[in-house]
């Protein structure tokens, strides 16, 4: 399947997170982003250098000049159970905006095209490191990094498209 591309409809997916009550939800992709603006990050794992370092903490602290630009929802997903997601989210206390979803089987990952087969590395499919900005369901930018790469995928690189 060809990755997601600019022009395309976000497909629908469930993803699943823990609310502030700590019980667990599955949320449908279309529901958070379906006539808005969102944006949809995805990691190849939590806790990973890149991921942890850079590319989270960046959406984190440009989240609100990204929200004063009409961005409702800035969506992390991971291919990562509920449970390692939560644990993640908790290591980033200033966090305020940024929902980190698991997508435990990489199911929407797949819908998406983006899988990322780490077999060898002893880590599974994971999800290639993106950033897509979408409004109302349609891709408006769709930011896809190569192998390992962090180059077109940051919050300053989806803040050029708004």
């Amino acid at each position: 399947m060809a990755p997601i591309a600019v022009g395309d409809v976000l497909p629908d997916g469930k993803l699943a997170y823990f609310d502030e009550q700590d019980q667990l939800q599955e949320v449908s992709v279309h529901s958070l982003a379906a006539g808005k603006k969102v944006i949809l990050f995805g990691v190849p794992g939590a806790f990973t250098p890149t991921c942890s370092l850079k590319h989270v903490p960046g959406f984190i602290e440009k989240a609100e000049e990204l929200k004063s630009k009409g961005v409702a929802e800035i969506l992390c997903i991971s291919v990562n159970d509920p449970f390692v997601m939560k644990a993640w989210s908790k290591t980033y206390p200033e966090n305020k905006h940024v929902k980190f979803l698991a997508d435990g089987s990489a199911t929407y990952t797949h819908a998406l095209g983006l899988e990322l087969d780490l077999q060898e590395k002893g880590l599974g499919t994971r999800s290639r490191r993106f950033a897509l900005l979408v409004d109302d369901l349609k891709v408006k930018a769709a930011n896809i990094e190569g192998g390992g790469e962090f180059t077109v995928s940051s919050a300053d690189d989806i803040l050029k498209h708004l």
